[in-house]
């Protein structure tokens, strides 16, 4: 079973969910809304790039992770 959160971490959790309620003007079902599409979007993205790992496609690196390298 995996540890608890530490106390930053939850922190760091509790300031994104008050970042999210905040730009969605306090409106709860907007926030959730907006969430479940950041991660139907984030879903899609990571099983297409799944999709070209598995076809033996490499996605092209982008200049910022270029230059961390």
């Amino acid at each position: 079973m995996p540890a608890p959160p530490s106390l930053p971490d939850n922190l760091r959790y509790e300031q994104a969910c008050d970042q999210a309620i905040a730009m969605c003007d306090g409106n709860l079902r907007s926030t959730i809304k907006a969430l479940i599409m950041a991660n139907e979007y984030l879903e899609t993205e990571l099983e297409e790039l799944q999709a070209a790992i598995t076809a033996g496609c490499v996605p092209a690196r982008t200049q910022q992770a270029s230059d961390a390298a």
